[in-house]
């Protein structure tokens, strides 16, 4: 008496999974992708990517792999009805390297990377258009400021500020359409001025001064007059 209803639970499961098969990697009546689509590298069963289009466009999460990630992602991109990607990259053991967002190919807004050893952040910048645009922070692993620069449509431009692991300026610079323009200062480690100076089309330019305990004890002059042959 039980044969029946088992034959047709069976013939059900068959069907839902004939129907799930039929569902990846489906186009619509305009030839676009549509719905859930998986692709693997060739000639392996090593996933490549898995994600979900609404006729031909990115929707929700997209899980992307390297050929030898397994069940790692390399990168998810979670998209937004607008078309912007939220993006995470991930090392081979999954940990979180960068994010950030896209807009098709181009980075936008902010991005951080972060230290290979803790989940300490190792850079925070921003972008427009995919060029980088804005400040960019270098921090060391205790969170203290490595390095300050701004950008401006993918240029180095303003002020340029290193600092020590305590925080004491080490280098203070300017650029201007990405060449060092303008004073120079480099400072020791406890804050003394070793090196004062201008920059020129980022070349050295006029007078440098060299310090020591607080003196000058060497100035030079650039351009340097070219030596004459005898």
């Amino acid at each position: 008496m039980m044969k029946r209803p088992l034959s047709i639970f069976f013939s059900l499961c068959l069907t839902i999974g004939a129907i799930s098969a039929q569902e990846i990697n489906q186009f619509d009546n305009n030839g676009e992708r549509h719905g859930v689509w998986k692709k693997k590298f060739p000639g392996t069963d090593q996933l490549r990517y898995v994600g979900q289009f609404e006729h031909g466009k990115e929707v929700g999460v997209f899980k992307f792999y390297c050929q030898d990630c397994k069940n790692q992602p390399a990168s998810i991109r979670t998209y937004d009805k607008n078309g912007t990607a939220k993006v995470q990259y991930f090392t081979a053991s999954g940990k979180l390297v960068s994010e950030g967002s896209m807009i098709e190919k181009n980075r936008v807004g902010e991005w951080v990377y972060y230290h290979k050893k803790g989940n300490s952040v190792m850079t925070r910048e921003f972008y427009k258009n995919g060029q980088l645009d804005g400040k960019k922070t270098t921090y060391y692993p205790s969170g203290q400021i490595t390095e300050e620069l701004n950008f401006i449509d993918g240029s180095r431009e303003g002020e340029n500020l290193y600092y020590s692991p305590e925080g004491v300026l080490l280098k203070k610079l300017k650029y201007r359409n990405d060449k060092l323009q303008g004073p120079a200062e480099y400072y020791d480690a406890h804050g003394n001025m070793t090196i004062k100076g201008n920059y020129r089309d980022g070349k050295k330019h006029g007078l440098w001064q060299y310090f020591k305990n607080g003196k000058v004890e060497l100035e030079e002059t650039y351009p340097k007059p070219l030596k004459r042959s005898n």
